[in-house]
């Protein structure tokens, strides 16, 4: 059953009433280990999503569950510290749903950035990769459904998921901030369980890059809505089969915290060459 537009709407009406007048200009969609950026946001307005009409609750570990509104960097912004995964027994359309909630609110941009499992046999735990591209075979998509289009069109384009001008920024601020930028493709798996060593060749043979379990559902439906997208995986952990070791969440979440001054030193200023 597909979420009705004005679930939408009541979600974004509620927001208003909270926001004084104030109108965020991009997203951010932060990932494991990330959602300290939210906490940089100057003049904050904090929304638990729990009181947020039809949103949904974030369970992953790491995931605040709230939005932020406020300035960083000089701009608008609505971070989401903490996302919702289809591993929580949410459907795609309930995954995305906020992107398009704070669409109607204005942002017109989106910042999405995940924790990743280093597919690329020349990426390194601590690697920053800008995602250039995505790969989510034959999933469900988050578009499934009566298209709603208010929205956007029944058959969208999917040639530029990624604003190709946005890359070119991310490049442009990584040099001068004298930052290695990796870049590349993200495959999308749903989980929880991470990936076996199979799993791993084979999307290494398609041309993946990094592997996890977020971002593909929210930027498919940002897209959908005409906003530009900027994206980057932090790579956290080398993925199955790479290393002669298993996988943990801590690995992830140890990474994330070591590589949070970079990481956030680009996403700034990222921001501030909008």
């Amino acid at each position: 059953m597909n979420i009705p537009y004005a679930h939408y709407q009541e979600s974004a009406d509620f927001l208003r009433t909270k926001l004084g007048g104030f109108t965020p200009r991009v997203a951010m969609v932060l990932g494991s280990g990330l959602g300290y950026l939210g906490d940089l946001v100057e003049s904050p307005i904090i929304v638990p999503y729990g009181e947020i009409p039809h949103f949904k609750h974030s369970t992953a570990p790491g995931h605040k569950g709230q939005l932020v509104f406020g300035t960083l960097a000089g701009k608008p912004v609505a971070v989401m510290q903490g996302r919702i995964h289809h591993y929580e027994g949410y459907s795609y359309e309930e995954v995305s749903y906020a992107i398009r909630v704070l669409r109607l609110l204005g942002c017109s941009t989106l910042f999405v950035t995940n924790a990743a499992g280093g597919v690329n046999w020349n990426f390194r735990p601590g690697d920053l990769m800008l995602i250039t591209d995505q790969i989510k075979l034959f999933l469900e998509s988050p578009l499934r459904g009566e298209n709603l289009p208010e929205f956007g069109p029944r058959f969208p384009d999917s040639s530029y998921l990624y604003t190709p001008a946005l890359q070119e920024l991310a490049r442009r601020q990584a040099r001068k901030l004298d930052l290695p930028l990796k870049e590349g493709v993200y495959m999308y798996f749903p989980g929880p369980q991470y990936e076996t060593p199979a799993e791993i060749r084979m999307a290494r043979n398609l041309g993946g890059d990094t592997v996890g379990m977020s971002t593909v559902p929210e930027v498919i439906v940002a897209a959908h809505c005409g906003m530009d997208v900027l994206g980057f995986s932090l790579v956290t952990n080398m993925a199955a089969g790479v290393l002669p070791q298993p996988l943990s969440e801590q690995e992830v979440l140890d990474a994330a915290e070591a590589a949070k001054g970079k990481f956030s030193s680009l996403v700034l200023a990222c921001l501030e060459g909008l």
